[in-house]
């Protein structure tokens, strides 16, 4: 019995989980090694005491150990906060479960994963919104295209020029404004966010320089987004989608370092550094009048181009585990990862909505999780569920010994090829032309183009 013994604790403390175990009346009587860890406390501060005499817990918090005790009901991948003996507090992911003999329940088991470390990181880089800071540390990715964006992003924080971040939808080109700012000396002045395309044109111009009271009905004494980042940044988000005679003004604005409210006949000069971001080809938006080619010149001092998901998909795996981590805070889970077949269908998509379309996957999966530990694609949305992945080499166009036999003509051949491939990236977008582009790298005028070249048969 004895060596028995021995066996049994020497395999609970070998094991890298937390083990606790109650008995009937809420009194512990297993601990082991790993749960002492977790919650910094010897052993026999614990041992053969009830759990209300060692620990505490949160205003309207309960043990989830005596909340089975007192339900006979398993609980699985709750997070649990609470108070070791010191004040410490000790965050953990807990599966607990009831012991029964026969019908009656002699007491309660508890597997423990420790998050505190996690739970402190996230809450310092990525939860703490309104406080929140990103830098270049926050930043995930080896790709050698994404780090050398971080490496220019690096070295454009020493000066003040204008800067132009360049990137499709979802690529993450917020946050590499954000850790701009906070790399510069500009980081302890205010950083001003907008987002052009969110406010109404009739209103963007007051948002922007402010208005003078009475300068029109209901006008009240109020400065701009440039006097409220005075000294700092501010950062205007799809610049593209702002209206040609706004940019007009944008333009002096930052040429003269100047701003004049709305109403007003006084000039106020700001000290602001501006970043930008556009969603599109730049070339693309001037062409088509969305975007000033003067206004272009002044913002590109600094272009970063941002390199889209479906260039770095070796970043892939990295991003998954921090989106899990991200969501087992959030959500309470104990998500491990996920499995094979599902990791092979992220690698084949072709991700139209970038890093953000990931996270967004990612958060979808892990709802529909019920007791799993892995996503698998059975917890993806059906549209992506079922969606053949598209490859830019996915269109194969054999010419084998008997189309040569027929005459066909190498102009020929490549037109028919050219053809089919064009018309079946068309129809993995559902005929989008703008999203066909972006996925073939090509701009839509040029696309459009090759359509019409095709359809004329020229």
């Amino acid at each position: 019995m004895d060596q028995n013994y021995e066996i049994y604790e020497t395999v609970l403390d070998s094991i890298d989980i937390g083990v606790h175990v109650i008995d009937s009346n809420g009194k512990t009587i297993i601990y082991n090694k790993k749960m002492s860890e977790i919650e910094g406390m010897k052993i026999e501060d614990v041992i053969e005491k009830r759990l209300q005499e060692v620990f505490s817990f949160h205003q309207n918090g309960e043990s989830t150990l005596l909340k089975v005790l007192q339900h006979k009901k398993k609980i699985t991948n709750i997070r649990q906060s609470y108070f070791n003996n010191k004040g410490q507090e000790i965050t953990t992911i807990n599966n607990s479960y009831p012991i029964m003999k026969g019908e009656t329940l002699i007491g309660a088991m508890e597997i423990a994963r420790d998050v505190t470390k996690i739970e402190k990181l996230l809450q310092d880089h990525i939860f703490n919104k309104g406080e929140a800071k990103i830098t270049f540390e926050s930043l995930i990715g080896s790709d050698k295209a994404f780090t050398d964006v971080i490496e220019s992003s690096k070295r454009a924080t020493r000066t003040n020029s204008t800067i132009l971040i360049i990137g499709e939808t979802g690529t993450g080109k917020e946050l590499f404004a954000q850790s701009i700012h906070q790399g510069s000396i500009r980081a302890s002045r205010p950083l001003i966010t907008q987002n052009c395309a969110a406010i109404p044109e009739t209103l963007m111009e007051a948002i922007l320089f402010g208005t003078r009271k009475g300068a029109f009905t209901g006008a009240v004494e109020r400065p701009g987004l440039f006097e409220q980042a005075e000294g700092g940044t501010l950062l205007l988000d799809e610049i593209n989608s702002l209206d040609l005679s706004l940019q007009a003004k944008l333009l002096r604005v930052i040429q003269e370092k100047k701003v004049r409210r709305i109403g007003d006949t006084k000039d106020r000069p700001v000290d602001v550094r501006i970043i930008a971001t556009i969603n599109e080809d730049p070339i693309d938006a001037i062409t088509n009048g969305r975007m000033r080619k003067d206004l272009f010149y002044r913002l590109s001092v600094v272009s970063l181009f941002i390199p889209p998901l479906r260039e770095r998909k070796g970043d892939i795996p990295e991003l998954i585990q921090f989106f899990i981590q991200k969501y087992n805070h959030l959500f309470g889970m104990n998500i491990t990862g996920i499995d094979k077949a599902l990791l092979d269908h992220f690698l084949e998509y072709d991700w139209p909505g970038n890093v953000r379309e990931l996270e967004h996957l990612i958060e979808g999966a892990m709802n529909l999780v019920h007791e799993e530990q892995m996503l698998t694609v059975s917890h993806l949305p059906n549209h992506i569920r079922y969606k053949p992945p598209f490859r830019k080499d996915a269109v194969t166009y054999s010419a084998d010994l008997n189309t040569l036999q027929k005459g066909i003509t190498l102009e020929q051949f490549l037109h028919d090829a050219e053809r089919s491939f064009l018309k079946r990236a068309l129809a993995q977008h559902n005929g989008n032309i703008s999203q066909t582009a972006k996925t073939l790298g090509m701009s839509r005028q040029n696309l459009q183009y090759r359509l019409r070249k095709i359809k004329s048969g020229s």
